[in-house]
């Protein structure tokens, strides 16, 4: 639990929000911190792996400045056990190319252990989906633009109450209550200008000489609106998503049209909807036309927790989708979010790159085995850095049998025994102490989250080891 200057609380276990939280003057630890960030910038999960290794990299290093290794001699080790390890990741890795179950494994391995855990296959199915709907082929490329997801939480409900939405949430309401609550078959109308009587842009007098000229002038400002409400009218359209504001008469007619209409949304989100609708984004209103709106099967407004959203749903060629998470208090709904944010975009890593890895400290054991033998094989003094970076990455195995409450000598020794009878896979079981097959045990994770854990973890160590 952090509590900041200003007693915001913030509970969470996501190590990346913890470092982002707390106040730090070392500069060292800053600079390990920067690892945790970079980290969650690029994979989005393993925050906690980079830190730890990072810190175990520099305490056995200490060791060895203790025997009079020079540091330098130090860097060049740890430099060239992390290229082979980085190249020995890809003979671990595990084709993914259109798996789903797969990747639904490695989102439950991202939320366990998270408060969101209990829920995880529920919230892993999501997490898939979503993947699947925004994510774009080009050729051999595969993309995933995060940004496409929109997610929305409000507190109430469960975290079962939680949904994907095949189109997009937005925190608005209808501008009239003579409105219509829902249309279905809806053409949606994404305007940019406002719909209201233009006002000159020099300072202008108007002067009135006769009574008449006065209601003529109110007359004419009432046709200028009516026509703006026919002309979108015109176009077919039956919903109108506005950016700017809506002026009262016009809510007034388009209420009487049975249009159903939101002012003020925000730029993204119009963004968003003419990915969703495949609606075209309109500044002048005399271009409207049939051509320019977007489809959605359903538009409406439902009350969700204290305030009414609109709902705009059944797109058919939706490039973009929300997430509604649900959570009893706020929060609960934040960890929720953060979990979300983490589990889907490790889906996001894997999907693109089709290769991931079993985890619970199978990877990080076999590379551990692998770079002794490959430190043999180096000799002089780079020799036992290298020794000293396959022990670092013990860590890891070493760190979540402490976890889990199990005796860490132990599990490492029976862990070694796996690895030396030739299980590669073999990885530690949280649940029941032990050693199991993580293959078998659907324990996944993306190959991209351990290699930048690994590359940046080593180059803090480096850097830090530089200094005097």
């Amino acid at each position: 639990m952090l509590v900041d200057s200003m007693g915001d609380v913030v509970i969470t276990n996501d190590g990346a929000t913890i470092l982002k939280e707390m106040d730090i003057e070392h500069p060292a630890a800053k600079m390990i911190i920067e690892v945790a960030k970079t980290q969650e910038q690029h994979c989005f999960d393993g925050t906690t792996t980079a830190v730890v290794l990072s810190g175990e990299l520099l305490k056995r290093s200490e060791d060895l400045i203790e025997q009079n290794v020079h540091p330098t001699v130090i860097c060049e080790g740890f430099r060239l056990a992390a290229e082979k390890a980085v190249e020995l990741l890809d003979s671990h890795g595990i084709e993914t190319k259109n798996d789903d179950d797969v990747l639904m494994e490695v989102a439950k391995t991202a939320l366990t252990g998270k408060s969101a855990g209990a829920v995880k296959s529920f919230m892993a199915d999501i997490c898939v989906r979503s993947v699947n709907a925004v994510g774009v082929i080009e050729g051999e490329q595969r993309f995933v633009d995060l940004a496409d997801i929109k997610v929305e939480k409000r507190q109430g409900g469960s975290i079962k109450d939680s949904s994907l939405i095949d189109g997009i949430i937005l925190d608005k309401e209808r501008v009239h209550a003579g409105m219509p609550r829902s249309v279905k078959a809806a053409k949606i109308a994404l305007v940019n200008s406002a719909i209201e009587v233009k006002k000159t842009e020099v300072d202008a007098k108007i002067q009135i000489t006769d009574p008449n000229q006065l209601s003529k002038f109110l007359e004419e400002e009432e046709n200028y609106i009516r026509g703006l409400v026919e002309k979108i009218k015109n176009s077919g359209a039956n919903v109108l998503i506005c950016q700017k504001g809506i002026d009262e008469l016009a809510q007034h007619y388009m209420a009487k049209e049975g249009i159903f209409a939101i002012r003020r949304a925000k730029k993204s989100d119009m963004e968003a909807l003419s990915k969703a609708t495949s609606g075209k984004i309109v500044t002048n209103l005399d271009d409207l036309t049939g051509e320019d709106l977007g489809e959605a099967e359903k538009v409406e407004e439902k009350k969700i927790g204290e305030s009414e959203m609109t709902f705009i749903t059944g797109c058919p060629e939706a490039k973009s989708v929300s997430v509604l998470l649900r959570g009893g208090t706020e929060h609960v709904v934040d960890e929720i979010r953060r979990a979300f944010d983490d589990a889907v975009g490790v889906v996001s890593v894997a999907w693109e790159d089709g290769a991931v890895l079993t985890g619970g400290g199978s990877v990080l054991a076999a590379l551990s085995r692998d770079l002794r033998t490959f430190a043999e094989t180096v000799g002089g003094r780079e020799q036992m850095a290298i020794e000293a970076f396959a022990s670092a990455l013990e860590i890891i195995p070493r760190t979540l049998a402490e976890n889990a409450g199990l005796d860490p000598v132990t599990t490492l020794i029976e862990l070694r025994k796996a690895h030396a009878d030739g299980q590669s896979n073999a990885g530690i079981n949280v649940y029941e102490g032990g050693v199991v097959d993580m293959r078998s045990a659907n324990v996944l994770e993306p190959i991209r989250v351990v290699e930048q854990a690994i590359q940046s973890a080593t180059e803090t160590a480096v850097m830090i080891l530089r200094i005097d």
